[in-house]
């Protein structure tokens, strides 16, 4: 929906969008070299549909392979299966196979690109890490909406690099798997009991989980999250009661001290910005209680870098003062405190980098994604709207991701004759006998089981499956799996 139409103000920068503003803590080199990334691999899906329709304009004969593969290597800088081409002669090209192909190698290739920045950064994650441990956290664990508009979660709205503590996931509306959790809960304190990493057991750090919710505020009842109705008053809700069952598990479990630290963000997914809820002195959240970001860019424009990061500070205060029904008891820790302040003058480039390169508002209000990934492999990919993605276990547990997923893309490719592209991608560890061959197993089950889901989508070549795994560090390998 365009923001000019509606007469809507920027939230953040009201001279948006003849003018951007310019804000003292924005880091417009990082901005910069965000937006390129994301142009050249936007730019290579967006170069798919325009390839194929030069190709299937090319005579069948014996010279077709050959102009066609020149066509995919100039218009997207990689090749076409050379199977699907040279069986083009009979019945013309298989666009809908070719388009999943082109698909599934695009979408590897920025794979490897995020697994190579990914290496290249492990300085920001190891300081990002010590950060943590700093503020009192000995492990992050992270719960998204698998909306394709919050891909771009960490390297852009948040500017969290990957780092070893800190899990990412990602559910239909924030729905997180609070049993999955609990597991990891377990594991980060076992290893902190037998390994001492990265704090001791008796040391005074906690475990932290968020979840992330979204909505729209330009078109708030059509934009919002699919998962819930467009309604961000009960994404707000669901997420809250997963955070409180998940607290609950551990304290019933481990009795009251192993308690946990518990935060809540959304994200608009018009202009990025967000809001963080202030836990209070107890550690409990409020709907009605939190800092927005962009209130916060807007009130601090015209500060230098010292006196804007006062003022962050001071908005979390005056957060945890609110009265009514967002009143809480007291003050967040200081590492929380900390912490919050961290995420909220990151936000505050991507909302000048929004404002800079996009005009304020996202022209892709809604749904573009490319591709489907499924799976607990996907965490290198984190372009906005490149993906939606469904974690799954296995289908019969995580049938309600999947089919929000096919719903989206029976409307972006099934009405416009394109297939659905369906990436699946499974972890595993190399330091376990047998985990590489267990998961080339489970992959192919799954596939198998995604296919019996939707029977008349896989008949009629509308469903095309991608397999591959990948050892268990971020930026690691992987290896394609034959799904047939």
């Amino acid at each position: 929906m365009n923001a000019l139409a509606l007469g809507a103000q920027h939230p953040a920068c009201g001279t948006l969008p003849g003018q951007a503003c310019r804000h003292g803590l924005a880091q417009r080199q990082e901005n910069a070299r965000l937006y390129q990334c994301e142009q050249d691999i936007k730019a290579q899906f967006e170069a798919i549909v325009p390839a194929l329709q030069e190709i299937s304009g090319v005579p069948r004969g014996v010279d077709f392979p050959r102009r066609a593969q020149e066509l995919a290597q100039g218009r997207l800088g990689l090749p076409l299966p050379e199977s699907l081409l040279e069986r083009a002669w009979v019945r013309g090209p298989d666009i809908g196979a070719l388009h999943a192909a082109a698909t599934f190698s695009v979408a590897t290739a920025a794979i490897e690109r995020f697994s190579a920045r990914i290496q290249a950064e492990a300085a920001a994650g190891q300081s990002f890490d010590s950060l943590l441990v700093d503020c009192g956290f000995h492990a992050m664990n992270v719960s998204a909406c698998s909306d394709g508009r919050l891909k771009g979660l960490f390297p852009y709205i948040l500017r969290v690099p990957a780092s070893d503590l800190v899990r990412r996931s990602a559910f239909a509306g924030t729905l997180f798997d609070v049993e999955a959790d609990t597991q990891h809960w377990e594991d980060a304190e076992l290893r902190r009991f037998r390994e001492g990493f990265p704090t001791t057991a008796d040391a005074n750090t906690r475990y932290l989980k968020v979840a992330v919710y979204h909505g729209s505020s330009l078109d708030p009842t059509h934009e919002g999250c699919a998962a819930h109705g467009s309604n961000e008053r009960v994404a707000v809700e669901a997420a809250l009661e997963r955070l409180h069952q998940f607290r609950e598990a551990i304290e019933n479990a481990f009795c009251c001290g192993a308690s946990t630290d518990l935060l809540l963000i959304g994200v608009d997914t018009d202009t990025d910005s967000i809001r963080i809820h202030v836990p209070d002195a107890n550690g409990d959240l409020s709907a009605y209680r939190y800092v927005d970001s962009a209130a916060l860019y807007r009130k601090t424009l015209d500060l230098d870098a010292d006196r804007a990061c006062l003022a962050v500070y001071d908005a979390i205060r005056a957060a945890s003062e609110t009265v009514g029904w967002g009143q809480g008891a007291g003050v967040p820790h200081d590492g929380m405190r900390r912490l919050i302040a961290t995420l909220l003058i990151n936000n505050l480039s991507q909302i000048e980098y929004v404002g800079q390169y996009h005009g304020g508002w996202y022209a892709d209000a809604g749904h573009g994604e490319y591709f489907i990934g499924v799976g607990n492999g996907f965490q290198e990919v984190q372009v906005r709207n490149i993906a939606y993605y469904a974690h799954l276990d296995t289908v019969e547990e995580g049938a309600p991701d999947l089919d929000v997923g096919v719903k989206i893309f029976r409307h972006l490719n099934l009405e416009r004759g394109l297939p659905i592209p369906m990436m699946l991608r499974y972890r595993f560890d190399a330091r376990v006998p047998g985990s590489r061959e267990r998961m080339q197993d489970k992959i192919r089950r799954v596939a198998a089981a995604i296919r019996h889901r939707y029977p008349e989508l896989a008949a009629q070549s509308l469903l095309y499956l991608h397999g591959s795994i990948q050892n268990l560090p971020l930026g690691g390998t992987f290896e394609e799996v034959g799904l047939a």
